[in-house]
């Protein structure tokens, strides 16, 4: 294959999701956040990634805290991935957060050691070869889209200067779908690095096909779902919900509903959502309902408070979402991965959509598996809410063993420590 075939191949690989009909077929406002709906727009955004992003990267000193040579990397794109891998980085000697050079990890940021992306610059003569290749295998969605491609450009190569000057001795993902992920996961195995994953949220059919030399699943759902995306390469353990340990023994044993959580993502929409919060104040007034945007979702819900001065908040970024759920009887959300861990708790979960969207009806399978229940109205959120402030079953977590390898084994809230010893016992194959 020529120099310029691979270069495009790569980048097709690198931005897999953004060329699904799943991603094209999102939510306008949803869409919009990620790439403007305008090209004009989209332009602007290119030129300012251009000034604050690439060329402020060249002015901006990294001085890491750690020493990233030798080191196993565990490389984070988000506050849940780092949240999801924390028990490695203390757990296992030798291991160091890492995150690309300016990439937003919440309340970590300034704990994560950096990967220096100032020769970026370096690469952006292959953006013009690249969008004229994909112009003519993807269509339209390249041009709609020319930014994240413009964006994905230069990450492959300078991940591959970093591999070859740090010679990590392996690295541990927590995300498989992020384009500087899928950079730096093809970037090692190009520069023979070993990798490994840790499965640190629900997935979907959607997902690029498995690819790391270990992969450390939560359950027969993702094993299973992993295999409809394509062949799964490595080797692959179930090893349950290593972020869940410590909150099992916490179960929810309430016999009724007292406390009520609403989880939103970006997906939902404002009004919506608004309409859910209005009716339960009507309806359930002695309910205590807690409101929690997702870590990524930067709108302002401040009006709902306004409209209901007694509705309390759940900050995604200062308190993680077990915390949350422990304080909840129920829980009623779209399309999240948070009805999973509700149900490990044993938080009543019902499934109610805030949007229009068909791409993401039951996303992940929690209904049409059995995991939670559903309603298509308010009325039928008022009827379930209502069944189970009757009586509320405490064995509701049983459900979940579908999705969590250790339920019901002695291995149950010990998934850390299982996980933990799978990633020694093959870096001692790696040495």
């Amino acid at each position: 294959m020529s120099y310029l075939a691979d270069l495009v191949s790569r980048t097709r690989d690198i931005l897999q999701l953004r060329f699904t009909d799943l991603f094209a077929s999102l939510p306008p406002r949803t869409l919009a956040a990620i790439s403007p709906a305008s090209a004009a727009r989209r332009l602007l955004k290119v030129l300012g990634y251009t000034g604050l992003r690439l060329v402020g990267n060249i002015f901006q000193p990294i001085r890491n805290p750690e020493n990233l040579g030798g080191a196993v990397w565990l490389y984070v794109v988000s506050q849940n991935n780092y949240e999801a891998l924390n028990f490695v980085k203390e757990g296992l000697p030798g291991s160091v957060m890492v995150a690309g050079q300016s990439k937003q990890i919440g309340r970590y940021n300034n704990v994560v050691n950096r990967l220096s992306l100032r020769r970026k610059l370096l690469y952006y003569w292959h953006f013009p070869v690249v969008l004229t290749s994909l112009l003519r295998s993807e269509g339209h969605r390249a041009w709609r889209f020319f930014d994240l491609i413009f964006n994905a450009i230069g990450y492959y190569e300078v991940y591959c200067r970093a591999l070859r000057h740090y010679q990590p001795r392996a690295i541990l993902f927590a995300n498989d779908h992020n384009d500087d992920a899928r950079a730096l996961l093809l970037a090692a195995r190009t520069c023979g690095v070993p990798t490994a994953y840790v499965q640190h949220a629900s997935v979907s059919t959607h997902f690029p096909p498995l690819g790391f030399d270990l992969s450390l699943l939560e359950g027969q759902d993702a094993l299973d779902k992993y295999r409809q995306c394509g062949p799964v390469a490595g080797w692959v353990e179930l090893v349950g919900m290593p972020k869940a340990d410590a909150f099992l023994k916490q179960r929810n044993l309430n016999p009724t509903v007292q406390h009520l959580g609403i989880a939103a993502n970006i997906l939902d929409d404002s009004a919506a959502l608004a309409e859910l919060v209005g009716h339960l104040h009507q309806e359930f007034p002695t309910l205590t309902v807690t409101f929690r945007a997702h870590p990524g979702d930067l709108r302002d819900f401040s009006f709902l408070l306004q409209r209901h001065p007694g509705l309390q908040f759940s900050n995604a970024r200062q308190q993680n979402v077990f915390e949350f759920l422990l304080h909840q009887d129920a829980l009623i959300a779209a399309d999240t991965s948070t009805h999973l861990e509700a149900t490990l708790l044993n938080v009543a979960s019902i499934y109610y959509r805030f949007n229009t969207h068909s791409g993401t009806d039951d996303y992940y399978g929690y209904v049409a598996h059995g995991l939670i229940e559903r309603a298509d109205t308010l009325l039928e959120v008022s009827a379930l809410l209502r069944r189970y402030q009757a009586q509320k079953p405490v064995d509701l977590f049983r459900r979940a063993a579908y999705y969590n390898a250790t339920l019901g084994t002695a291995d149950e809230g010990h998934s850390q420590e299982r996980a933990l010893r799978e990633l020694r016992e093959w870096l001692a194959t790696r040495a």
